[in-house]
């Protein structure tokens, strides 16, 4: 588990360097990796379904981002605003850390049985479904509402990526 620990300190690096880099686009990136590492969190705590719908929404995003903040300037701020800033994202990185490693540590040890429910999903799912692909049944009928909800982010974020390209178009 100390993979997870090392992307999360990463991340948290990349929020506070999207925070405090004065250039907008490299900030956008900062932020981008940050999502990358979430997407690879997701890959290691065994949820490959919501890594590929993370991933699929952080580069619409990073598309979307990059293309309005492309020559964008940014305002000069205040000194004393940049501190209060830096001192809000300490207090965050500190709490977020702190309530992850709860929550890490209520995950089940390395090596111990992790398919309470798949198991179950196994033993009862020709009965309870009559598919004869299990992993089909898994998908549509046990987790239908997961499924429904991946997908209507997907295509929530594509039609928001289009939308935005074509108002930037029809400016052009």
């Amino acid at each position: 588990m100390i993979e997870v620990h090392v992307i999360l300190v990463l991340m948290i690096i990349g929020a506070i360097a999207a925070i405090e880099i004065e250039d907008m686009l490299s900030s956008v990136i900062a932020m981008g990796a940050v999502g990358i590492g979430l997407s690879l969190q997701f890959l290691l705590l065994r949820a490959p379904d919501l890594a590929i719908t993370q991933l699929v929404v952080e580069i619409l995003s990073l598309i979307i981002l990059i293309k309005a903040t492309v020559g964008a300037k940014m305002p000069e701020e205040k000194f004393k605003a940049r501190i209060g800033y830096l001192i809000f994202a300490l207090l965050f990185a500190a709490a977020f850390l702190f309530f992850s490693e709860q929550a890490l540590r209520e995950l089940p040890g390395f090596g111990s049985p992790l398919m309470k429910m798949g198991s179950e999903y196994l033993a009862e799912g020709l009965k309870k479904t009559g598919a004869a692909n299990m992993v089909s049944a898994i998908i549509l009928d046990f987790r239908g509402y997961d499924t429904l909800g991946e997908a209507t982010v997907l295509f929530t974020s594509v039609i928001g990526v289009l939308a935005v390209l074509r108002i930037m178009r029809k400016r052009a």
